[in-house]
Formats: structure tokens, C-alpha cells, sequence
């Protein structure tokens, strides 16, 4: 094999563990914001649980719009009242601790 097919073959592999690793923390994030979301609708236990896998299984985009889109769909189904403006603080907020958790301190 030569330099330039081991390179070829470091940088594939760099690509797919980065790709996978960016997946991880997606769906890290999307748990997070769920068990807050499910807090802020009085969800406990295992309905919490479920609410914040789902959330993960259902927004599999990296698309925080959706993300967004389905919190205010679910606050307003449970009569919840919470603001776009706490709902991006919660999700930038659980994304650092996301990061932290998968990435640690780099």
C-alpha cells in the first residue's frame, strides 16, 4: 500500500468515527432536552423516560427547528406555557453538557 492510500484510508476513517461521534451527541442532546421538556410537562419516571427516547428516535435530523417545532407542539398538547426563548436556552444549555459528556474536556 502507499502513503497516498494510507492517507486516503486515515482520513475515511477520521470522517466516519467524527460522522458517528456527531450522531452521538445529536441524539445526547435530544435526551437531554426530552427529560426537560418532560420535567416542564410534569412527566415523571418511566413516561418521562419514554417521552425522551421518543424525542430521540423521532428528531433524527440534526434540525434544530424541528426539535423545536415538536417541543411547542408538545407543551401546547399538555397545556404547558414555555417560551421560545427558554426552550433555545434549554437546548443550548443541555448541548454544552452533551458535548462535555461524549467529548470531555477537548
Amino acid at each position: 500500500m502507499t502513503t497516498f492510500d494510507d492517507r486516503d484510508k486515515a482520513f475515511e476513517n477520521k470522517f466516519a468515527h467524527d460522522e458517528e461521534l456527531a450522531f452521538k451527541v445529536h441524539a445526547r442532546i435530544n435526551k437531554l432536552v426530552g427529560q426537560w421538556a418532560a420535567t416542564q410537562m410534569g412527566k415523571t419516571g418511566i413516561e418521562a423516560e419514554n417521552y425522551a427516547v421518543d424525542l430521540v428516535q423521532g428528531e433524527l435530523t440534526s434540525d434544530t427547528k424541528h426539535l423545536i417545532e415538536k417541543l411547542q407542539k408538545d407543551f401546547a398538547a399538555a397545556k404547558v406555557t414555555v417560551a421560545l426563548e427558554e426552550i433555545n436556552a434549554a437546548i443550548v444549555r443541555e448541548t454544552t453538557i452533551a458535548k462535555s459528556q461524549l467529548l470531555g474536556d477537548k
